[in-house]
């Protein structure tokens, strides 16, 4: 089976911004069995059109990415209507979902965006409005995904990848998924290649995470390969299955049917802002406090004067005083709390990437850890620490060894 890519963007073209889809796309084609013959980036203006009709006269399957947006320089779903020999119809579910979403923005430009070729189906797009959509010009498959990775990717995934192997009659390969956190991407890649370079590893990054997968050789040297990769990064760094720190702490109040309340500073208020994103939060998330001067640690959250003095609030015990103040402000089961230096203008003495968190339970001895993350910027810091917040709290619910647990964690 022959494969073609096309990537449309002028920013692509022009150097802007680097092409990710192709190499994606084109890897997990090749992990199917799809031999991929090209991969073309293109401008949005309609050059698609030629480019489209020889790849499908050379091609089982021709994916493009990008031109399903509202402007008028979005011309693919045109552009394949035209190839299939067909015209553009209104898709039912596209257009519900559309107006879900926009309400009555999603009348005038918007509304195409709901248009596929006759004949084709839609592939829902969860993360934005375009959806996507699959059918034949001729005998070739085509499919149409939108340009945004973040609707691009979980797409291509939960989606094209089942269609592409039924469509196509491949036969399904064993393959496990596992979550990675705090790893950096590149790093991740350096360690699963030096575990086994002949297993088929593949990631995809997403919020707070990276999804990986794993195929090739046995299920069992698979499994001997995972685990030696868990050993390098640490306890709770990789997770079965498809999952975030939040919901692992979701999952555990839950369990203990137990409420929430963080106190933060170098956070900002993030930990808290995901807390509350999930529907139902309002059950386990009690209250917070963004506590970034030393003034409002100790007259809101009852740090003491003394603590600050001799610790500063980059610290230890700063982390456990703020834990156990904003638990008891609130009444929360359980409390997590987060100081430290996120950037060059937090400076306590300490280097910036260095991150305290404090946790507090009822009948629980209060505890906190100090992790020092590699600093990409404050931003990168804010969500390491946010996503190794989560997975602590966790654990600290479920009543494990935090100081074991971070001390065998490496590559943060």
């Amino acid at each position: 089976m022959k494969a073609s890519i096309i990537v449309i963007g002028t920013e692509l073209t022009r150097g802007i911004i680097q092409d990710k889809h192709g190499s994606l796309i084109s890897r997990e084609l090749t992990h199917l069995g799809v031999h991929v013959s090209e991969i073309v980036a293109l401008p949005d203006d309609g050059t698609i059109e030629s480019v489209l009709g020889a790849l499908m006269r050379s091609s089982d399957l021709v994916i493009i990415t990008g031109g399903l947006g509202p402007t008028s320089d979005d011309m693919t779903r045109s552009v394949i209507a035209n190839a299939a020999g067909c015209r553009l119809v209104r898709d039912d579910k596209s257009w519900v979902h559309l107006l879900a979403r926009l309400g009555e923005k999603a009348y005038g430009a918007n509304a195409r965006q709901a248009l596929i070729p006759e004949g084709f189906a839609s592939i829902p797009n969860a993360n934005g409005t375009a959806p996507g959509f699959y059918g034949y010009g001729g005998s070739t498959l085509l499919i149409s995904l939108p340009g945004p990775p973040r609707e691009m990717d979980p797409m291509f995934y939960e989606y094209v990848i089942p269609l592409v192997r039924e469509k196509l009659d491949l036969p399904d390969a064993e393959r496990e998924e596992y979550t990675s956190f705090i790893t950096a991407e590149a790093k991740l890649e350096e360690l699963y290649e030096s575990v086994d370079p002949e297993l088929d590893w593949g990631t995809r990054f997403q919020d707070y995470r990276i999804s990986l997968y794993v195929s090739g050789k046995t299920r069992s040297e698979r499994d001997i390969a995972v685990a030696k990769l868990r050993g390098l990064v640490g306890v709770h760094r990789i997770e079965q299955g498809s999952t975030d720190a939040l919901q692992m702490v979701i999952d555990a109040l839950s369990r203990h049917n137990a409420t929430v309340s963080a106190a933060e500073s170098c956070t900002g208020g993030l930990i808290s802002e995901l807390l509350t994103s999930r529907p139902g939060s309002s059950s386990f998330m009690l209250g917070s406090v963004t506590s970034y001067a030393a003034a409002v640690k100790e007259n809101v959250l009852g740090v003491s004067h003394e603590t600050v003095e001799r610790f500063g609030t980059v610290s230890s015990e700063c982390a456990i005083e703020m834990a156990d103040g904003v638990r008891h402000l609130t009444g929360s089961d359980y409390s997590i709390s987060v100081t430290g230096v996120a950037g060059p203008d937090e400076d306590e003495g300490k280097s910036v990437g260095t991150v305290y968190l404090g946790f507090s339970g009822k009948d629980r001895e209060s505890v906190s850890v100090r992790l020092h993350f590699s600093s990409w910027g404050r931003e990168s810091i804010r969500r390491k620490a946010s996503v190794a917040a989560f997975i602590l709290l966790a654990s600290f619910i479920e009543g494990e060894d935090l100081s074991a647990i971070v001390s065998g964690w490496d590559y943060i």
